[in-house]
């Protein structure tokens, strides 16, 4: 396709013309950067960049992008349907014998890296710390006068450090000892892996000793660095997994403790929330395109409705005449979550679907070199909290939770005050229900949405609600939480499933000296 995808920014051309212009793109040096073997067009390449202008970024995004021909000596650029000189920017008439460049993968990452080295000098700070970045992770010795055009006029602190890390990068392979020494110092103070890497990779290959001492000590200091950088991601992962279990297990909270129902169809419940937000997600996509990073808000309710009215009416077609039958229960809404899977695969297929991030919960928080926090992530676990904080309102503060709180500590005495307990545990089996539902819209925000959705969380979530206590909110909170930092470090140890089977072990034994969890149920049914 002829019609060129070029879209240099004005920034980006600003930056390129405040290069040094005592030298331009030349006919010759665009030939040679599409002519030729792979190892001669990269030494034009090098020699176009140690003089770039901004002729020669718009010509390296154009050979980025495909939109390059040549005929014999001439090249020609295309954009918009026509074609240009890539030195004069005049336009030309295409050769009817033009031939399409091939870029191999060697020399399209050669052509990345100078695109990156050349937005050094940006007007955009952010772009200026990324390009830096990039040059330090890939150090290309030909890059260098680059960055040190780029550190004279540098007054930004953090990327004139990211800039000295990229030239610390490429120095520590010099061949004179001193820069070496003075290489692995800086390299020692990023505290990166691409330093450790960097440092791990000349280890092998130094010979003077005063420089492999500097760069022992250097990873010493990486190796210290990164350790608590790791902690730290362990115990960020394992409160992410505590938030997601609690999400999960609030409402088995309720109707488990409330009902004595073993609800093996919670998962499902779970599912049937992506869902709807899948559903909402693709509604607005196709409505309200403009719109799209706010479909989340209009999910949320939708989840916890569409979960919230198929266990009302699980509850009042089938639950309701098994209450005191625990076993029955378990069998009966066990075949309920093989026929809400059923009903998925025929309604959405068997195949899983993918719901799209909004674009503020993209990216991540950088907090260490090797320690970056996914705002999906985050945010999932601030949304847990807060359904937390509203369920805690809602069962101490409001008349339904008076009558949950009756009717689960004394089903009969609450009857002979006059509550209407079976519509009490349609409203509470709802309710918990809907709580899945918001779970399952806070899942599909981390991974795909399937028919299997419930099944890999349903069996951790009776853990946490029987080692918290049944019907206790607060130990719903710390067995969670407990148990997603506890899984998490014991993975590092033993691995997935060793560290699964070593939770499980743990809880069995954890019941065994004390049945009624970490926090015992009050009431006169407790004491019974």
């Amino acid at each position: 396709m002829w019609i060129s995808r070029i879209r240099l920014s004005f920034v980006f051309v600003c930056a390129c013309l405040s290069l040094s212009m005592a030298q331009a793109l030349t006919s010759t040096q665009a030939i040679g950067m599409v002519q030729g073997e792979t190892d001669n067009r990269l030494e034009v390449l090098s020699q176009a960049l140690q003089e770039a202008d901004a002729a020669t970024a718009n010509y390296l995004q154009a050979l980025a992008d495909d939109a390059v021909k040549f005929a014999g000596k001439q090249v020609f650029v295309l954009r918009d349907g026509k074609a240009f000189d890539p030195v004069t920017a005049s336009e030309i008439p295409l050769a009817t014998d033009a031939e399409d460049v091939i870029n191999n993968n060697r020399m399209r990452g050669e052509i990345d890296a100078a695109l990156a080295a050349l937005k050094l000098l940006s007007p955009d700070e952010k772009i200026r710390l990324q390009a830096a970045m990039a040059l330090a992770k890939e150090p290309d010795v030909a890059k260098l006068p680059l960055i040190n055009k780029a550190l004279k006029v540098e007054a930004n602190t953090q990327v004139k450090n990211a800039l000295m890390l990229a030239q610390a990068a490429m120095a520590i392979s010099a061949s004179d000892p001193q820069e070496r020494l003075q290489a692995a110092q800086t390299l020692g103070q990023a505290k990166s892996p691409e330093a450790q890497l960097l440092l791990n990779q000349q280890l092998g290959v130094e010979t003077d000793a005063k420089v492999k001492a500097q760069i022992l000590t250097s990873l010493a200091t990486i190796k210290d660095a990164l350790a608590w950088g790791e902690r730290l991601g362990v115990v960020f992962t394992g409160i992410s997994l505590g938030s997601i279990l609690l999400l999960v297990a609030l409402g088995l909270a309720i109707t488990y403790g409330l009902m004595g129902v073993i609800n093996m169809a919670h998962g499902e419940l779970m599912m049937v929330g992506a869902y709807a937000t899948y559903v909402v997600q693709v509604m607005f996509r196709q409505y309200l395109p403009n719109a799209f990073d706010w479909y989340l808000f209009a999910a949320l309710p939708m989840a916890f409705l569409t979960a919230a009215a198929v266990g009302a009416a699980l509850e009042r077609s089938v639950l309701r005449f098994l209450y005191g039958c625990p076993l029955e229960t378990l069998l009966a809404t066990w075949g309920i979550s093989l026929i809400l899977m059923q009903a998925i695969r025929t309604l959405f297929g068997a195949q899983n679907v993918a719901v799209e991030n909004p674009r503020w919960m993209s990216g991540g928080l950088q907090v260490l070199s090797n320690l970056s926090l996914p705002w999906n992530r985050m945010l999932i676990v601030v949304f847990a909290l807060a359904v937390l904080l509203g369920m805690a309102l809602l069962i101490s503060q409001t008349r339904l939770g008076l009558f949950v709180r009756g009717v689960t500590q004394n089903r009969a005495m609450a009857s002979c005050m006059g509550v209407n307990t079976a519509r009490i545990d349609t409203y509470a089996f709802a309710l918990g229900s809907g709580i899945a539902g918001l779970a399952g819209c806070a899942l599909s925000q981390i991974g795909n949405v399937g028919p299997d959705l419930g099944q890999g969380y349903i069996v951790d979530a009776f853990m946490v609600v029987v080692l918290g206590g049944v019907g206790q909110l607060a130990g719903t909170v710390y067995a969670a939480l407990g148990l997603g930092v506890l899984n998490k470090f014991l993975e590092g140890w033993t691995g997935a499933v060793l560290a699964k089977i070593a939770v499980l072990v743990f809880i069995i034994i954890f019941i065994q000296k004390r049945p009624q969890g970490l926090f015992a149920m009050k009431g006169r049914s407790a004491e019974a």
